[in-house]
């Protein structure tokens, strides 16, 4: 893994635990809600999916971040909903929760993209050595 990954994946780790201090500034502020808003809609899914290998077509990259969303809010209702049955939700619980998860998460490899993007990397790789 490089040095800029590694750096990449630092930052998504840090990114919750940003998010969860932005909480503490006064509230109705775009201070405090743009970081949560798009650690929320965007952190714990780029956590799961990122490192992807860097031979993947344009279109693959682009795969990842869509799929990012659904996968950030998805683990979002998920986490919400047990703090909900287990009585005790509140932002900072369900921040936490989210936080360490992502921080867990960049600790692993990124899951595997979708069957669409399958063979990606071979196919670069087997056109560049036809160019080459």
């Amino acid at each position: 893994m490089t040095l800029r990954q590694n750096q990449i994946r630092a930052i998504l780790a840090l990114s919750g635990w940003a998010a969860l201090a932005a909480t503490a500034l006064p509230a109705a502020t775009p201070a405090r809600w743009i970081p949560v808003l798009l650690y929320v809609s965007l952190g714990p899914g780029l956590a799961l999916l990122y490192p992807q290998p860097p031979a993947l077509r344009p279109g693959a990259r682009l795969e990842a971040l869509a799929l990012a969303a659904p996968l950030s809010l998805s683990f979002g209702a998920l986490v919400s909903t047990c703090l909900f049955l287990v009585h005790g939700f509140s932002a900072t619980a369900f921040l936490v929760a989210l936080a360490a998860f992502s921080t867990v998460a960049c600790a692993f490899p990124g899951l595997p993209l979708p069957a669409a993007t399958r063979g990606a990397v071979e196919r670069t790789k087997r056109v560049r050595r036809e160019e080459g």
